[in-house]
């Protein structure tokens, strides 16, 4: 995820957890390094992003602009609501932003959320839903991202498991990136 857009998703976690700021509880937090659980929650996000391939696309916007397939859009007041058709999977899809949102899906959890627009924080905002809803929340705050990626397969059809006929990426490499993500993201927070 670009550094223009992180700050406003460490500000929105309250946000996102109904305002509790995080699944953990007043006194696991004082043992828990708050840093190092942020960087989980970024380096999941990211993971997804490289696994979809949105934020592999060098022109994009850190995978916040791309459509389905690897085209862009520009503009970020709604859903692009483009139908591509995908014939190496015989599919047509509305997939689009840097988690790559079905466009049906969108309508349902933008009016949910109440997200006005298809921006980078709003598109957080929904991933991060998506985490709370298929109750992977303290799995990635604590560590367990293998536990995690298999909630989230029924989100993402790039996750092992997903079952949707599309292109998944072994559970092995989806770790393996999650690391390197955790590290280069713990390494952005040096002091």
């Amino acid at each position: 995820m670009g550094d223009k857009h992180w700050y406003d998703h460490v500000l929105m976690l309250e946000d996102v957890y109904n305002g509790t700021g995080s699944s953990v509880d007043e006194t696991e937090a004082d043992e828990l390094d708050d840093r190092t659980i942020r960087a989980r929650i970024k380096s999941f996000l990211d993971l997804i992003a490289w696994s979809e391939g949105t934020s592999t696309i060098r022109a994009s916007d850190d995978g916040y602009n791309v459509i389905v397939g690897g085209g862009l859009f520009h503009d970020y007041s709604d859903h692009p609501r483009k139908l591509v058709d995908i014939p190496r999977y015989g599919i047509k899809s509305t997939a689009a932003g840097r988690y790559q949102i079905l466009e049906r899906y969108w309508d349902h959890y933008a009016k949910q959320l109440n997200l006005k627009d298809f921006t980078p924080r709003n598109q957080d905002k929904y991933a991060m839903n998506m985490f709370r809803e298929v109750g992977c929340v303290k799995d990635i705050e604590d560590g367990r991202i293998e536990k995690a990626i298999v909630k989230c397969s029924s989100r993402w059809a790039s996750f092992p498991g997903a079952g949707y006929g599309q292109r998944e990426v072994e559970m092995k490499k989806m770790l393996d990136k999650f690391d390197d993500l955790m590290q280069d993201n713990l390494k952005g927070w040096e002091v």
